[in-house]
């Protein structure tokens, strides 16, 4: 198995990104390519689900961070879901946590999405 593997889907006009593995400076290039791309198709509203990301480094985290104003400057934003404790903590220490919305599973953010919008 790759070091990382991202799957990406629709769900309710929101983009689902799936990382599976690890982004690190190994593969920050490939996750930073996936987000690109949903912006550049204009998806702006992005969930990261990360029930089966192991580890973000800090270019994961940059990857996210740079792309966090175009989103919000076109009404979107960026989600976080599902984290595994120790990926929490990665989020946690840096100040992602209060940068960020963070829930428990995927249905709890389509939901908190759907009362946004509606």
């Amino acid at each position: 198995m790759a070091d990382l593997s991202i799957q990406v889907h629709e769900v309710d006009g929101m983009a689902v990104v799936q990382p599976e593995g690890f982004i690190n400076a190994h593969t920050v290039r490939q996750f930073e390519t996936a987000l690109e791309t949903l912006v550049k198709a204009e998806k702006f509203t992005i969930l990261l689900n990360c029930q089966k990301l192991s580890y973000i480094s800090s270019a994961g985290l940059g990857a996210i961070m740079g792309l966090i104003e175009t989103v919000r400057e076109n009404q979107g934003d960026i989600l976080l879901c599902s984290l595994q404790e120790n990926v929490f903590a990665i989020f946690d220490t840096l100040g992602f946590t209060q940068l960020y919305r963070v829930f428990g599973t995927e249905d709890e953010a389509r939901q908190a999405l759907a009362g946004k919008t509606e």
